[in-house]
């Protein structure tokens, strides 16, 4: 039998498991609509490697139906960032871009360590490299094609500029210590915009000027307040589990 995780580590691991799970759902709303047949297959195998993270992470914390399906829209702990709408392609690309570039230095530093989190990050992060390559190669394959492609690109880079400050709030537990020391938080905030500022400009691209923290710094995601698109979206996904409680296949 698996040990009980600590306070602070079942946090984290909600927390994580958040934003794999609602990250995993916003793409799934592309079956049927991307923009070609190709890029479907893509972005639902992404979302499905995304909830395979969630499943693993969420049953780590409890029991993963009852906590996807059974929580209110407060006891999430998903970033802003992944809750935002699909919005056009190049919006979507954006949210990708930002957010797999995170997820890919976090699972990086994870999988170094000794944590609770180490096995998960240590086979999550292979996916992840795949997840942040394929925004990279759509953002300059946008930015740097037509100039309407170009122009929707900036403005998905535009719009959710200001979702991204809350990445680096410190989660603690996620090494298993109290204080969460074990993630150097500043060091992973400078190494992702190093990464996505080399590729937006090499998509002939401009790095948003506008700041980074408006979203969290009232309270954001990890604190549980949320974005009014969210609400929406949470009650799409559990809508069939509350209509049918206790319902088996």
């Amino acid at each position: 039998m698996t040990a009980p995780l600590a306070p602070t580590a079942t946090a984290a691991a909600i927390a994580l498991g958040d934003d794999a799970l609602v990250l995993s759902h916003r793409l799934g709303e592309w079956a049927g609509h991307a923009p070609v047949l190709e890029e479907e297959v893509a972005l639902a195998n992404i979302a499905l490697d995304l909830l395979g993270q969630a499943r693993v992470l969420l049953s780590l914390a409890g029991d993963e139906d009852e906590l996807a399906y059974l929580r209110e829209e407060r006891a999430f702990r998903n970033l802003q960032l992944v809750e935002q709408p699909n919005g056009d392609f190049a919006h979507t690309i954006a949210r990708q871009l930002y957010f797999s570039t995170y997820q890919t230095l976090l699972y990086g530093e994870l999988a170094s360590g000794d944590s609770t989190f180490a096995p998960l990050a240590a086979k999550a992060v292979k996916e992840v490299a795949y997840h942040q390559d394929h925004a990279e190669q759509w953002t300059l394959r946008l930015g740097d094609g037509t100039a309407q492609s170009h122009e929707r690109m900036e403005r998905g880079l535009d719009a959710l500029w200001r979702f991204t400050g809350e990445m680096f709030q410190p989660v603690e537990g996620l090494d298993g210590a109290q204080d969460a020391e074990g993630i150097d938080w500043q060091t992973l905030r400078a190494n992702w915009t190093a990464s996505v500022t080399a590729v937006i400009e090499k998509a002939t691209l401009s790095v948003p000027s506008g700041p980074q923290e408006g979203a969290w710094a009232a309270g954001a995601g990890r604190q549980g307040l949320h974005t009014e698109s969210f609400g929406r979206m949470l009650a799409e996904m559990q809508h069939l589990h509350r209509s049918h409680p206790g319902a088996s296949w």
